[in-house]
């Protein structure tokens, strides 16, 4: 199979869907591999790197999309980007279509199979590819937010681990998934004060578990999550729905009654952000404020430790890149039914129930166009 990896294009975003590791699998068992010139040259994997494992580097996106039979991407396509898809290719990358109806239509109409890393499962139910960048987002989530509780930042001038004889920064963490647990770590770490809030009982229970009286852990009821939020320096959203647009935690009210120079960290965004007052943001423009409260709504937050975050994601997409290969697109999907949880858009047509839910639509049933 001809697979291509070209190089992202939003804003600083410098991961790239396959390492040259990752190339030299695929092509020692036969597959061609193109990737476009730069793609991995701002974290270290020159174009060198790529011709010594065997791919051929192109000049431009248009060559390498015209000639794959198999995009392997990160962040989800930009409109240029697919404006070059075809009816006959396997888009593999993250996707986030729930609260991206722009997107969803120009992917419907490309006619071509897109696969979201963000919905692939695992026997146990879990998201094996969203994990690693979910471990790398939640960690990040207390760097960023200790920086943006510098006065320097906007923030209250607060230092999470506080010193001795000032008490420390105290942290609000909505969800207790991979995000969360990582954030905790962080935090914990630190020497922060922190609150874990989450609707799962055993998911507190793993958490107290393992962290016992460093961490309080809470049951997200609407008094619970007010209170946290109203008494926080720092607040990360940390909650998912797979596939689906992330409910609202966090309403207006909540953010104007917090104390001017606190911070919102929105590890949610992007699949539409858990506060009612967040907005997407880039690294290049990281904040923004509303009542006095810091936002950072980055949308490709793992972006920022490109080189960490590349790594860990390739550990977990190879074998699906390499099964998509070996098989074919439409092969892989029908053998493997946790691959096939991916399939977000295929044939012109949505088969994600949360997506179609978000956007009203009718949702097609991933086993049967692919069978058809």
């Amino acid at each position: 199979m001809d697979v291509g990896v070209p190089r992202e294009i939003k804003n600083h975003e410098y991961r790239v869907g396959l390492t040259p590791a990752s190339v030299k699998e695929l092509t020692v068992h036969g597959h061609r591999v193109l990737v476009e010139t730069a793609a991995g040259a701002a974290i270290g994997f020159g174009d060198d790197a790529y011709i010594s494992a065997g791919a051929e580097v192109v000049a431009s996106a248009d060559v390498l999309f015209e000639r794959s039979e198999l995009i392997v991407k990160v962040k989800e396509p930009l409109a240029v980007e697919r404006a070059r898809l075809r009816a006959h290719q396997t888009l593999f990358t993250f996707l986030h279509l729930a609260p991206d109806p722009e997107q969803t239509r120009d992917l419907m109409a490309s006619g071509a199979l897109c696969i979201a890393y963000e919905t692939v499962t695992d026997a146990a139910g879990r998201l094996p590819l969203l994990a690693p960048m979910s471990e790398v987002a939640g960690r990040l989530s207390i760097q960023a937010g200790a920086h943006c509780l510098e006065k320097a930042q906007g923030g209250r001038g607060v230092l999470l681990g506080g010193v001795p004889g000032v008490e420390p920064g105290r942290v609000t963490i909505l969800g207790a998934g991979v995000v969360g647990r990582n954030a905790l770590a962080m935090a914990v770490g630190l020497g922060a004060e922190v609150s874990v809030l989450d609707r799962s009982l055993a998911a507190l229970r793993a958490i107290d578990d393992r962290f016992g009286n460093r961490a309080r852990t809470l049951l997200a009821t609407r008094d619970a999550v007010e209170q946290c939020v109203s008494r926080a320096d720092l607040v990360i959203g940390a909650v998912l729905v797979p596939g689906a647009t992330t409910p609202k935690l966090v309403t207006r009210d909540m953010v104007g009654r917090m104390q001017p120079g606190s911070v919102l960290v929105d590890v949610a965004i992007d699949q539409g952000g858990c506060f009612e007052t967040s907005h997407p943001t880039t690294h290049q423009a990281p904040t923004f404020e509303v009542e006095g409260v810091v936002h950072y709504c980055v949308a490709n937050m793992p972006g920022a430790v490109a080189r960490t975050a590349t790594l860990a994601l390739n550990n977990a997409t190879l074998p699906y890149v390499l099964a998509l290969a070996e098989q074919g697109s439409r092969a892989a999907l029908l053998d493997d039914p946790h691959l096939r949880d991916g399939l977000n858009v295929a044939q012109g047509r949505v088969c994600r129930k949360e997506v179609a839910e978000a956007q009203g639509l009718d949702a097609a049933a991933a086993l049967e166009l692919l069978s058809g």
